[in-house]
């Protein structure tokens, strides 16, 4: 069927629905929700079978959803309605939650039902619900409400009416304010992690308004709402009963108005005691010969500080007597490459971005050059751009099934990028195949980076389950009896890999591309960049997302 997915932008829901519906064999195409008419315009064109929304924030036209099935993907239980689902879930300390794929009416939320799905409410941010369990529901709620269209045309099928709460409006500001004065730990979490993403909690540090973002519990205690010190690049806040620490702040009315480490957002803050850092990004364990490297960076951005580290830590790692070294990454996300919000911030974003791609050039080339150990990337979350690259620096990837990648640079700004990936791209998929791909500038789903060669093995859909598995794997592989073969090979294919074309003369290319980005006459990454830091919206859907805007595209017109 032909499928337009009607969305506000392409989050990672949209994403994760196009891949898993164009993997079912359907045709997809994209409109971002800008205006009624560039809606109407969308299906005329497209000449959809349906029309779904995975992401709205304002209701489909009346003369669009009474024409066609319109299905809206609502992140709440069957009988919510409101813009605010999943904040509201969080702030009231629901044990479950779930999707509901609902039909477009003229009521907000109201339509009758086509599927449903729930999921047990975990300890975590909105940001994190939604990009798991929200998004592990919502495909297999939409999957059974596409397979029940055709049932539904024929008379065989009909979507359920139930009985509808009261439509909840937006959560506002008041009702997630932090009074520090009683507020325990519990409930100041509740309140940052229903707002982490967008908007986040509007509060006041040292005189300044800010919001708060990436609370964790901190193990200390002083007077309910006392700045305590700060630790890492956070600040440690007194609840009634503990402490919290803030990874990240908002500052509005400033000329760096977008989310940065809070430090850097408060600079004042330095001032503050300093205490220990007592969960930081990286981390490192070993056991069975296997050294795990976790590097959980907020949103998977990495910054040339981020990237120094983190080579640090992998050369500490490099000489332990181990046989393989894991790459984990973090939860959510195993890297996406470049932190963009540090770039805006910084005095010159041209020189920030140089440092910062050089810093991960020298992580990605360590990677590849190791050759004491076997080295594996296990992607529990999802991987963009340089981050996409920087998993394929290690002989193997394994992949958490329904992971998305994103290998691909051009979408900010026709960015060229670097991270080896003119070295690594090819070695897996051959010159051709790594040009169709980077050309492609669509997310790739877990099944289809393992057909492509992309990665060399799906495994568990769970979190657990993956964990599980890669450790059973990794301890495998270690004490396998050709793991001393394994590594002479390994060690004469980057020898001739070096004496064909040194690592050093694609990193040189690369570069002299990316120099022209960060430094030329085209301004389109730097502009792309601000964009995507300040949130601006979308004022037409890029063309690779929208098929229905090719030149010569046309419809079929015998269905």
């Amino acid at each position: 069927m032909r499928l337009l997915l009607l969305t506000h932008a392409f989050n990672s829901l949209t994403q994760r629905l196009y891949v898993e519906l164009t993997e079912a064999g359907h045709e997809l195409s994209v409109e971002f929700d800008i205006n009624d008419a560039v809606t109407r315009e969308a299906v005329e064109l497209f000449r959809p079978h349906l029309i779904l929304a995975p992401y709205l924030r304002r209701p489909i036209p009346e003369n669009v959803w009474r024409r066609q099935v319109c299905l809206v993907v609502h992140p709440g239980i069957v009988g919510d309605r409101g813009p605010s689902a999943l904040d509201r879930a969080i702030l009231q300390d629901e044990r479950e939650w779930g999707v509901t794929v609902l039909q477009a009416e003229a009521e907000l939320d109201a339509g009758p039902v086509w599927a449903t799905a729930n999921f047990p409410m975990r300890q975590a941010t909105k940001s994190s619900l939604y990009r798991n369990e929200v998004t592990e529901a919502a495909v297999g709620a939409v999957l059974e409400a596409v397979a029940r269209l055709t049932d539904y045309r024929a008379g065989r099928w009909q979507p359920t009416r139930v009985a509808q709460r009261p439509l909840r409006p937006l959560v506002q500001d008041a009702e997630r304010a932090i009074t520090w004065s009683r507020d325990d730990t519990a409930s100041v979490l509740r309140k940052i992690a229903s707002a982490d993403g967008s908007p986040g909690v509007a509060d006041s540090l040292l005189g300044h308004p800010c919001r708060l973002f990436d609370a964790r519990a901190y193990p200390a205690t002083g007077r309910p709402g006392e700045l305590l010190g700060r630790a890492g690049a956070g600040i440690v806040r007194a609840t009634a009963d503990g402490a919290v620490h803030i990874g990240h702040l908002r500052r509005p009315a400033t000329p760096l108005p977008f989310k940065l480490p809070a430090l850097l957002a408060l600079p004042e803050a330095a001032e503050l005691p300093e205490l220990p850092e007592l969960d930081p990004p990286i981390r490192y364990e070993e056991a069975d010969a296997v050294g795990y490297l976790h590097f959980d960076f907020y949103n998977g951005a990495m910054g040339s500080a981020a990237c120094a580290a983190l080579l640090e830590a992998y050369e500490r790692a490099r000489a332990r007597p181990t046989r393989v070294i894991v790459l984990m990454g973090g939860t959510d996300f195993f890297s996406n490459g470049m932190d963009l919000n540090l770039i805006e911030a910084a005095e010159s974003p041209a020189d920030e971005s140089w440092r910062n791609i050089n810093a991960m050039d020298d992580l990605c080339r360590a990677i590849i050059e190791t050759d004491s150990q076997l080295t594996v990337s296990a992607l529990q979350g999802n991987a963009g751009a340089g981050g996409a690259f920087l998993a394929l620096a290690a002989d193997e990837v394994w992949v958490r099934k329904g992971v998305v990648l994103n290998p691909h640079y051009k979408n900010m700004g026709n960015l060229y990028g670097s991270e080896y990936w003119t070295y690594l791209l090819p070695r897996r998929l051959g010159p051709d195949g790594a040009r169709q791909l980077m050309q492609r500038r669509l997310p790739l789903g877990s099944a289809a980076a393992l057909r492509m060669g992309v990665v060399d093995d799906c495994l568990a859909p769970d979190h657990a389950g993956f964990l599980h598995a890669v450790r059973l794997r990794a301890t495998a592989l270690a004490h396998a009896p050709d793991h001393a073969t394994r590594l002479q090979l390994k060690r004469k294919r980057r020898t001739s890999d070096e004496a064909a074309k040194p690592l050093a003369a694609y990193r040189s290319e690369e570069l002299a591309r990316m120099q022209r980005n960060f430094y030329g006459f085209d301004v389109s990454y730097h502009v792309a960049r601000q964009r995507f830091v300040h949130k601006t919206p979308h004022s037409w859907t890029p063309r690779h997302l929208a098929r229905h805007r090719e030149i010569g595209w046309q419809a079929p017109t015998d269905d």
